[in-house]
């Protein structure tokens, strides 16, 4: 009996080296097809990767969307071929054919993970640091789902784990640091990252950059900190990780010393990073591990080995719904408003508050709009949740009486937008956040990758011009809307006044996409709820005149009341003038063409486009008989009135420009 067992042990330790060297060739045999990829990473990273995925996660290949799954990021994104060798092992819906057209058009194995477009990619990574802030906001999602729904009576049908595989260069980035101390803060337990401590990077060793205590500091952080020596020991990773999972109150960092290239003649060095193995190279890696010669060969024992992933998957899905369907004969209405939040269902009754909000007569800045706004939001949607990076009451993001659901964040811009990501990505809640629109600079990697990834993130972004005063060009924002505006699948909506406001918000939601509100710290007067309809174009005839304008004044956010009293005197001077409110030039450009030229008739070349920030993409929109009265120079110290004023956003300057335009001085 004794000698049995120890003949299962060591064919079970056989059959998982084989399996693992099965992973390694895989990966390196796409990145050679390819002649384009990152080789080291698989090598050295494989055995913790295969020891998570196939001993410790809860996952169905079956159905990768599975609610209750644990969630998995690859944050060292350029390791992407040891993630698909991954997937095709345990049987997920990559074919061997994908993995053999590694980093070729229209394949499902990108260069670097994408969201969305492979099965069981959780999570577009590739700039460093990113991938691990937005696990930070995945465990957020979970434990916030987990105190609303879970019952102590019952099993629960929130209990999942967030894992990431890091690198030293994730740690390296300052993204990463203002996410782990967030993480540590809030107690995340949940949270489990094992860092490849290859200590290589580009450039060489890290002692050229790196030589602090990682250790030391995620402690610093209320991490639990947990070493294993051996990168090749597969018992001692699981045992760290199983220890990582019976702490409640801390994340995880386990950290793992691998070699780089493991295996090949480039091993411990800079060179196996990011350069295939190719010629005599790889015959001696291959003679290394004992491996064929044949490309992308996979032994019928492993590839067996590897799919009982799938029957043990289905069977953890299973026993999970069992649990669902208990808890939702005690708990039907919880368990529907749980799996709609989960499936990103809308309340049918969502804005009916927003809707109906009456804003009043009295002028009223939009930031206060938007806070307004969002309450009336919050009191529907359950699943809103957010908060700001230390400027709640500036930028109104609190939400009354919400409790859990308002996030403070810290200062801590870099890691809100992208842990606001992964709090989108895992489902189950509606992230927004806010900061200053001069800040958004901070948030720029994230928000990127929320465009990319098409994630439902708001981004609140208030005093946005240089009406913000004395605190000066600092504080100023100038070049911000064009390069928000210069982002693919963003909407950048900057509205007029409350109503528009109200109306962005309403897009932001129903949109389910990555939307920026660009709103103002002046109060604005308050325009006719009408306008409200029109925002969704993007632009919209706001003050007509009768037949055909003599020129147009086109605007947006704070700069829309200035034209229309610029209009107001034109008028009165005799000249036909057309105001155009533009707050979402994306929006704008989703319309049809016959749209477009009802709101900017081609026929009518005399237009001036008004807009306190660059002047940058405006071009489009007043043609080559046009002006601006923009802003390309920083701003400066003074009042936000006396800003304005003195660079060029008064009544006196629109009219003048206007009659300049119509040949008048």
């Amino acid at each position: 009996m004794t000698q049995n067992s120890t003949a299962k042990q060591d064919s079970t330790s056989s059959l998982d080296k084989l399996a693992v060297t099965t992973l390694r060739m895989l990966a390196i045999d796409a990145v050679e097809k390819a002649n384009s990829g990152h080789p080291g990473l698989p090598l050295g990273a494989a055995p913790m990767a295969y020891t998570l995925w196939t001993r410790i996660m809860r996952h169905n290949p079956s159905n990768a969307k599975w609610m209750d799954r644990d969630r998995f990021i690859l944050s060292a994104g350029h390791g992407s071929s040891m993630l698909y060798a991954l997937l095709h092992l345990t049987g997920y819906d990559l074919s061997l054919d994908e993995m053999k057209q590694f980093r070729q058009f229209g394949s499902k194995t990108p260069g670097h993970p994408e969201y969305g477009h492979t099965p069981g990619v959780e999570a577009t990574t590739g700039p460093l640091g990113q991938g691990f802030a937005m696990g930070v906001g995945m465990a957020m999602a979970e434990r916030h789902l987990a105190q609303n729904f879970n019952r102590q009576e019952y099993l629960p049908i929130v209990n999942h784990f967030t894992y990431a595989l890091v690198s030293d260069g994730d740690l390296m980035e300052g993204v990463a640091a203002e996410a782990a101390s967030l993480a540590g803060h809030l107690c995340l337990g949940k949270l489990i990252y094992l860092y490849d401590d290859n200590k290589i990077t580009i450039e060489g060793h890290t002692d050229l950059t790196f030589s602090e205590g990682v250790a030391t500091r995620f402690e610093s952080y209320q991490w639990q900190v947990l070493h294993v020596e051996d990168g090749e020991d597969l018992d001692a990773i699981e045992a760290a990780i199983r220890q990582g999972q019976l702490e409640d109150e801390r994340p995880t960092l386990i950290i793992i010393r691998t070699h780089i290239g493991y295996g090949s003649p480039k091993a411990d060095s800079s060179g196996a990073h990011g350069s295939p193995i190719k010629g005599d190279a790889m015959t001696e890696t291959r003679e290394f591990y004992q491996w064929p010669e044949e490309r992308f060969h996979i032994p019928q024992k492993v590839l067996d080995h590897c799919r009982k992933v799938v029957e043990k998957g289905q069977e953890l899905q299973e026993e999970w719904e069992a649990r669902l369907h208990a808890f939702s004969s005690h708990y039907p209405n919880e368990t529907a408003t749980f799996i709609a939040q989960m499936d990103g269902e809308l309340p049918k009754d969502w804005s009916e508050d927003l809707d109906s909000f009456d804003f009043g007569e009295k002028p009223i800045a939009t930031r206060s709009a938007s806070g307004k706004s969002l309450n009336a939001l919050a009191d529907k949607i359950p699943a809103l949740i957010g908060g700001s990076a230390d400027l709640a009451p500036s930028n109104n993001t609190w939400m009354n009486d919400k409790g859990e659901r308002n996030i403070h964040f810290g200062i801590r811009e870099h890691a809100m937008a992208a842990v606001c990501n992964g709090m989108a990505l895992h489902a189950g809640v509606i992230p927004f956040c806010g900061t200053f629109l001069v800040f958004s600079d901070y948030m720029r990697g994230a928000m990127r990758l929320s465009a990319l990834m098409g994630t439902h993130v708001t981004y609140v972004l208030t005093h946005d011009s240089v009406a913000v005063g004395e605190d000066g060009p600092t504080h100023q924002p100038v070049e911000h809307l064009a390069t928000m505006r210069a982002l693919p699948n963003f909407i950048t909506i900057r509205p007029a006044d409350a109503q528009e406001t109200a109306a962005a918000w309403s897009l932001a939601i129903s949109m389910k996409k990555p939307v920026g509100l660009i709103l103002s710290r002046q109060n604005l007067s308050v325009l006719d709820p009408g306008v409200r309809k029109q925002v969704a174009n993007g632009a919209y005839v706001l003050v007509d005149c009768v037949g055909e304008a003599d020129i147009l004044l086109l605007a947006s956010g704070s700069e829309v009341q200035l034209v229309m009293d610029a209009a107001i005197e034109l008028t009165d001077q005799g000249h036909k003038v057309r105001v155009i409110s533009m707050p979402s030039w994306e929006l704008f450009e989703q319309q049809t063409k016959e749209y477009q030229n009802a709101v900017i008739p081609p026929s009518v070349r005399k237009r001036l486009g008004v807009e306190a920030g660059s002047s940058l993409g405006w071009h489009r929109w007043i043609g080559d008989q046009g002006d601006l009265i923009t802003l390309d120079s920083f701003g400066l110290s003074a009042p936000g009135d006396k800003a304005m004023e003195t660079l060029g956003f008064s009544i006196e300057n629109v009219v003048a420009k206007a009659k300049a335009l119509l040949g008048q001085v």
